[in-house]
Parts: structure tokens; C-alpha cells; sequence
């Protein structure tokens, strides 16, 4: 996000280098490497570490939401524990990164789909993930995960590529329930609030960056 300027959020996606985009968030010229953005490596096992691995119980109630879930933060968290309140087990979709980029825009999703899905599962009113889940919430989804009640927050619904509303399914079922979290926190914001103090966050990463070159460097000439 820090190598990103607000500008660069706002314009045409159409403008925006491929390249450019693949390098947002890799600092290439970090000279130590403990500042340079590693590469995260999703293995199944990994999955299965911040998974609750429990099936829902014959008599629960499913509860199923979706979105982008970017830089996991506190409205999500909030709007996850309203929509537990709805049901017994919560399985959340997370939409693939093409399609948070296309109802998004700009440089979204932050976070990549298994980013984003590892930080849903820590959570502890989650269930289940449902990894690049469509954006649409269809029959199919809803009868195979027997879902009961379909959750959405207050954030704009933008509509399918082919124009259709992506809820269609649940609100024709009379399982559609929209959930107040009250809490306006959302990851625009905190990309905002990022990028407002971008120079504060590059001078006091050039200062952490500089103790670790000096640190690495003693212990090199300490080991000679």
C-alpha cells in the first residue's frame, strides 16, 4: 500500500501497468530482509492449521456471506458477529482476486485470495471458507451448503457482469437479511488513512531498515 499514491488509486483501471499492478506491495529495493515484503506460499496444510475443521450439526442454521474480506479489520469483525447471531454455522465466501478488482476497482483486493482467506478463518465466528467463491449466490451454492439465511452488510451491491443482482437467489427464497454492523470502518479507509501518512511510514521504515543493515553487519564482522 505504501508504495502506492492515492492518485494511482483513483485513475482509469484501464491505465493501469499490468506490471505496475503485479508489483504493488514487493519492495524491490529494500536492502534488508527483514523490511522486503516476502512472498506468501499457500499449502494445504497451512489452511488446515487456522481451519475449525467442524461440520455443521443436522438441526443448525447456516448462515452464508461474502465479499472481499481486504486487510481484515474491525467492520468485518463486527459484521461477522452480527451475522453468527442470524444462524448457527458461518461459511464465508471469498471472491477470487479478478473479481474484487472488478467490482472494487483500482489496486483492490490489497491482499491476495489466500491472504484473505487465512485472515477470515482466524476468526472465531466463522465456520467455513468457501475459497474464490462465485460472486453470485446461486441455487446451486445454497443447496449444496443447505444454507438457510443469506447475510450482506450495508456496502453497495454492485450488480453481476450480466447486469443481474448477485442476491437474486436468496431475496426470491425470502432468505435475504441485511445486516447493520455499525461500524463504518472499511478498507478504502484504511488504504486512505495509509497513504495520508505515507512520509511518516517511509521515514520510519528507512530507520528500521538502516538498524537492521547495522545489525546484520555486526554480526557479520562479530563472526570474522
Amino acid at each position: 500500500m505504501l508504495l502506492v499514491t492515492k492518485a494511482h488509486h483513483e485513475r482509469d483501471q484501464k491505465s493501469v501497468n499490468v506490471q505496475e499492478v503485479e508489483n504493488i506491495g514487493q519492495d524491490s529495493t529494500a536492502s534488508s530482509p527483514y523490511t522486503g515484503t516476502s512472498q506468501f506460499l499457500p499449502t494445504t496444510q497451512r489452511i488446515a492449521q487456522f481451519s475449525e475443521g467442524v461440520e455443521p450439526k443436522p438441526n443448525d442454521r447456516i448462515v452464508y456471506v461474502a465479499g472481499a474480506f481486504d486487510l481484515f479489520h474491525v467492520g468485518h469483525l463486527d459484521f461477522l458477529e452480527k451475522a453468527s447471531q442470524k444462524g448457527d454455522y458461518v461459511i464465508v465466501g471469498i471472491h477470487t482476486d479478478p473479481v474484487v478488482n472488478r467490482y472494487k476497482g483500482s489496486n483492490f483486493p490489497i491482499m491476495n485470495l489466500h491472504e484473505r482467506v487465512l485472515s477470515v478463518l482466524t476468526n472465531r465466528y466463522v465456520s467455513e471458507v468457501v475459497i474464490g467463491a462465485p460472486y453470485a449466490v446461486t441455487a446451486e451454492l445454497m443447496d449444496h451448503f443447505k444454507v438457510d439465511v443469506v447475510c450482506h452488510g450495508e456496502t453497495p451491491v454492485m450488480n453481476d457482469h450480466d447486469g443481474s443482482d448477485p442476491y437474486e437467489e436468496p431475496k426470491r427464497r425470502g432468505c435475504f437479511a441485511q445486516i447493520k454492523s455499525e461500524n463504518d470502518m472499511t478498507t478504502l479507509k484504511i488504504v486512505e488513512r495509509i497513504i495520508e501518512n505515507r512520509l511518516k511510514y517511509e521515514a520510519r521504515n528507512k530507520k528500521k531498515e538502516a538498524k537492521e543493515i547495522g545489525f546484520i553487519a555486526g554480526q557479520e564482522s562479530l563472526d570474522k
